[in-house]
């Protein structure tokens, strides 16, 4: 990409220029985004602000999402006030703008002793612009108006999404359409109550989810469990679902290994911690889930027993990465196990890392045949010796229920 720098002999205002070629793609219907970094504003924890066009109650826009550690906040502001607020931005409290549109793409900057510089360059592929309808997502499986959203602090009074809310509301879309994707392809049979435990259920975000999509969208009879080991919540989530009338929906206090229903039809257990994982695991094997649905954290176990080959050393010498390759070989030995336990699954990025950094997921959805687990086995047991691992938690925990025996 070629990039030319206006020489500031030629162009003292460069300033004045970007907010001209913002103002330009603008009017031409060419803006796409315009990022503001650098921030030396005195808020805390304010990394930068994102700025888009929407369309609201047929009015063009401009939507600031100021971005801060741990929340976003939106303000919605017309045309040229926004661009007004823009301009006063800089270079008062960002140093960096980042414009983006059909057209161009231009980047002003400031040094640390106020000189500014301007790069502009054309673009190389076909852009698109977004589109500016406010209610524009993608096709959602839960809806805003249900009552346990705004109990849970996800939506205001007029069922509006908090914008501090926004990451938990993608996430909490994100997970059940995993689910529903996955109760396509399961045995499970929706004229039967469809018997579900959360393990680690925190304040119930997700378990409320997937009891509310079970009985008010598939209109099945959800009998769903929140188990979690901190008693406020599990106080304040029984008292959610008394008040929000959601039969069948029940919190309780412990964990994997002191709450394990007989029967399960779906097992969840995301950001169970190190062994945590393996334990909820095989709760959910053993008590024939159809659906496991995990999302593992905290590699412990397997990183303490690795010992890498002399070839990968070299690579290995950085902690990031040796705790790259634990999370990568305790998590692919997980999904074999489960595979020879007569699941398809599968490991894949279960949000984008934007909205958490645990997120990875584990989906294991129980087969309609059986499978002979000869062969996964070997393939286990050299995984386990190319790395020296003698104990993987969740084997330990089948073969001594008996599972993972070949046939004769």
């Amino acid at each position: 990409m070629s990039v030319t720098v206006t020489p500031a002999s030629l162009a003292p205002d460069h300033h004045a220029q970007f907010i001209d070629l913002l103002q330009t793609s603008l009017d031409a219907n060419a803006f796409i985004k315009l990022v503001l970094a650098k921030y030396v504003g005195g808020e805390a924890d304010l990394q930068r602000l994102i700025i888009k066009q929407l369309t609201v109650k047929d009015q063009p826009c401009l939507s600031f999402v100021y971005r801060y550690k741990t929340r976003d906040i939106t303000k919605n502001l017309p045309i040229a006030e926004g661009v007004a607020t823009i301009a006063a931005l800089l270079p008062a409290s960002f140093k960096n703008a980042h414009l983006l549109s059909l057209t161009d793409e231009a980047q002003l900057e400031y040094s640390k002793k106020g000189k500014s510089s301007l790069f502009k360059s054309k673009p190389q592929q076909l852009r698109e612009v977004p589109s500016a309808e406010h209610n524009r997502e993608k096709n959602r499986f839960l809806d805003l108006s249900r009552p346990f959203l705004k109990d849970l602090g996800v939506t205001n009074a007029q069922h509006e999404l908090i914008p501090a809310m926004s990451r938990k509301w993608k996430q909490i879309n994100k997970f059940i359409e995993v689910f529903s994707h996955a109760l396509t392809s399961s045995p499970l049979a929706l004229d039967k109550p469809v018997r579900v435990a959360d393990f680690g259920s925190g304040k119930g975000y997700l378990t409320f989810a997937i009891h509310d999509y079970l009985r008010n969208t598939l209109k099945a009879e959800g009998e769903v469990t929140g188990v979690e080991l901190r008693e406020d919540m599990v106080t304040l989530c029984n008292s959610a679902a008394a008040k929000l009338e959601h039969p069948g929906l029940v919190f309780k206090c412990g964990d994997v290994r002191s709450v394990a229903p007989s029967e399960l039809d779906v097992m969840i257990a995301l950001h169970a911690c190190d062994i945590a994982t393996d334990y909820a695991i095989h709760t959910g094997i053993r008590s024939g889930a159809s659906i496991i649905m995990c999302s593992p954290c905290c590699h412990k176990q397997i990183r303490l027993q690795i010992q890498s080959p002399a070839l990968l050393k070299p690579m290995l010498q950085y902690g990031l990465h040796l705790g790259q390759q634990a999370e990568m070989v305790t998590d692919s030995l997980r999904a074999l196990f489960l595979e020879a336990c007569g699941y398809e699954t599968k490991v894949f990025e279960f949000i984008s890392l934007d909205h958490t950094n645990k997120n990875k997921m584990i989906l294991a959805v129980k087969r309609a045949e059986p499978v002979d687990p000869a062969q996964l086995l070997v393939k286990i047991q050299e995984l386990k010796d190319f790395y020296h691992i003698s104990e993987h938690c969740l084997e330990t925990l089948l073969r001594a229920d008996g599972f993972l025996v070949a046939k004769a």
